[in-house]
């Protein structure tokens, strides 16, 4: 199993997107590619700009939808689509660094609008092997 890597699982009305990778930091990255891919290709999105994020929460599960909210929040407000993520855990806190663009509708062609990060099916969890995964459902 190649990490770090991303997916998107099945849910009725909405997207799962799913990140795995060696370290929660790494998985916490790729579930926000996860949710750029649900938006657009990610090869699309050029990492011009950077905009720094930080969010907290003792719950590491929160952490995550507070996370992927918080790029929603920056997404809407910024007008711009992010294809690169670096980020930095310290217990509760993260910090982070989001890479794109504004978005451009001729040639990022957004096939959703994605509204938040839901509770459902939220989970962070250390898998047997080893390896992180960061989970959850986006309302689209």
């Amino acid at each position: 199993m190649t990490l770090p890597r991303w997916e998107h699982f099945p849910h009725e009305a909405d997207v799962g997107v799913r990140g795995i990778g060696a370290t929660r930091d790494a998985a916490f990255e790729q579930a926000a590619l996860a949710m750029t891919a649900a938006i657009t290709d990610l090869s699309a999105v050029v990492p011009r700009t950077r905009v720094e994020v930080t969010c907290q929460d003792a719950d590491q599960e929160l952490l995550l939808a507070d996370w992927l909210n918080a790029l929603v929040y920056e997404m809407a407000t910024r007008h711009m689509l992010f294809s690169r993520f670096t980020v930095h855990t310290d217990g509760p806190r993260l910090s982070a660094i989001a890479e794109g663009e504004p978005v451009d509708v001729a040639r990022h062609h957004p096939a959703v609008e994605v509204k938040g990060a839901t509770f459902t099916q939220l989970k962070v969890a250390r898998q047997p092997d080893g390896s992180w995964i960061a989970q959850c459902v986006v309302d689209v």
